[in-house]
């Protein structure tokens, strides 16, 4: 039998109260691929950090190559060939990226004889691995699927033989995570070690060897890929049956509760990024923007919500011009709600506490305090509710919100946004980064929404979300709404539409 690539042995964890990892054995095999799968919470990043050095387990052992090793630092774990791609990418975004491959391996005071070297380098393990990305770009200038592909040739450059990745596709495109799930083959066919932690279940079955399943800081399953299937690991994370389908009745549409006419937007270069948009949404629907990340999407919600103003066209929201509401509390007020897309930069204010990014936009309820004096027992007593209702691990009103991991920073938002019992909920990529039992909760808030006669417009990358909840499917592609399709549209049919191309020019 051919030596582990890795070997934890007794691996235990606490953050004061929280048993973050509890008594975790696991083992990767060297030249595979490792799924590490399980809900928000499960313990999966902790278990991969302490990998990593970023935490140190309270006991435990770690084995590399068969050899017991201290890993106390990210330093310590590059020495042993450990490399890791964070779900939050780790770059700086004035650097090139030269400048980012060689930071913590300069090698010395002068830089251009390091600069020199990993250029080389680089050409070598772009050619390679597929991983072409122009070394003289800034990190700012690039989409984050390149800035990703920066993130793995650090790791590369570095010495990885080890290549841990947190939620990789969670900001990637399809075409985007295809390419990746490429480079990924190619580098287990070199005999790296890829250990890959997601929710995504398909992408488990599509490119894994192995698969571990965590359940609240404890691994309950080990199965070979080709032994398991979707339905039994999904029973696994969650510990019971999980509806792997949207059930829900025909809708029933009301009046037009938001009215979006010949809308455009244009850039600090003059380009239109939306193009003449228009459409409606009706009480008691759900209109999903389907369309690969980039194309107009975000902009279009910004031009929604309030956030920017459009260039030219008018947004109606229950018969008023949204660009005459000069204050995104008011179109709270008066029933607009909120997910965006970006959590981080948009959701949550990572330093407060899940008390206060829970009731952000909100703060001034009437029964959350008087003036701008918040009454601290009934904000809590409410986010201990929400936290409750939507299931947010830990369920610490008083924990920063930098704390939770990035699908319960997102519970966090929803159960916010969703709680406020909107006319209108405008949400952007709702399940990013959200486990599967989470997503199956989220949907059916979405459709009860619905139900209840609410308004609900959606922009989602991931298809088939978009076709499970939608009752009308919009797709835009290079800023224009190339066409609209029914629930029961093929997958081909929109994949050509978002491409650019229309069924009938095909």
């Amino acid at each position: 039998m051919t030596t582990p690539a890795i070997e934890l042995i007794g691996i235990d964890k606490r953050f004061g109260a929280v048993h973050a990892n509890i008594d975790v054995n696991l083992t990767i095999a060297q030249g595979s691929i490792h799924g590490i799968i399980g809900e928000n919470g499960a313990g999966k990043s902790t278990l991969m950090s302490i990998l990593f050095g970023f935490y140190h387990a309270d006991k435990g052992e770690i084995k590399v190559k068969g050899q017991p090793v201290r890993i106390k630092s990210s330093t310590d774990a590059i020495s042993h060939g450990i490399g890791m791609v964070h779900q939050h990418f780790m770059l700086v975004e004035p650097f090139t990226v030269l400048e980012n491959v060689i930071l913590g391996a300069e090698g010395g005071a002068l830089i251009g004889p390091a600069l020199a070297k990993a250029r080389a380098s680089l050409k070598h393990l772009s050619d390679e691995y597929e991983l072409d990305v122009d070394p003289d770009a800034l990190i700012a200038d690039l989409p984050v699927g390149l800035q990703q592909r920066v993130e793995i040739l650090k790791a590369l450059y570095k010495g990885a033989e080890v290549l841990i990745l947190d939620e990789p596709t969670g900001v990637l495109t399809p075409a985007e995570a295809d390419h990746l799930f490429r480079i990924l083959k190619t580098l287990r066919d070199e005999g790296k070690t890829v250990i890959l932690i997601t929710h995504k279940l398909r992408e488990i079955m599509a490119i894994t060897d192995q698969v571990s399943v965590m359940r609240r800081g404890e691994v309950v399953a080990n199965f070979a890929t080709k032994d398991t299937n979707v339905e039994q690991l999904a029973e696994a994370m969650v510990g019971r049956r999980v509806l792997l389908r949207v059930d829900k009745t025909p809708a029933k549409p009301g009046d037009v509760l938001l009215d979006v006419r010949n809308v455009t937007w244009r850039d600090k270069n003059k380009v239109a990024r939306v193009d003449n948009v228009s459409f409606t949404v009706r009480k008691g629907e759900i209109v999903g923007i389907a369309g690969v990340s980039g194309n107009g999407q975000s902009e279009l919600l910004d031009v929604i919500t309030g956030i920017t103003k459009a260039a030219s066209g008018e947004v109606f929201f229950k018969g008023e011009d949204v660009a005459a509401i000069d204050d995104a509390g008011e179109l709270r007020r008066r029933g607009m709600a909120h997910v965006p897309e970006d959590r981080h930069h948009r959701g949550l204010i990572t330093s407060f506490s899940a008390a206060e990014s829970a009731i952000l936009g909100y703060q001034y309820a009437p029964d959350l305090g008087k003036g701008f004096r918040l009454d601290r027992d009934a904000v809590i007593k409410r986010v201990r509710r929400e936290m409750e209702e939507f299931d947010v691990r830990p369920p610490d009103p008083f924990l920063k919100s930098a704390k939770f991991s990035g699908g319960n920073q997102q519970k966090i938002i929803l159960a916010r946004e969703i709680g406020s019992n909107p006319d209108l909920l405008v949400i952007g990529q709702p399940t990013r980064g959200v486990d599967i039992g989470a997503i199956e909760f989220i949907h059916r808030r979405i459709i009860a929404l619905r139900d209840a006669g609410k308004a609900i417009l959606l922009v989602s990358v991931e298809l088939d979300e978009i076709r499970s909840l939608s009752d009308r499917i919009l797709v835009m592609f290079a800023g224009r709404v190339m066409g609209e399709r029914g629930p029961d549209a093929t997958e081909g049919d929109l994949g050509l539409l978002m491409a650019g191309v229309s069924k009938e020019a095909a």
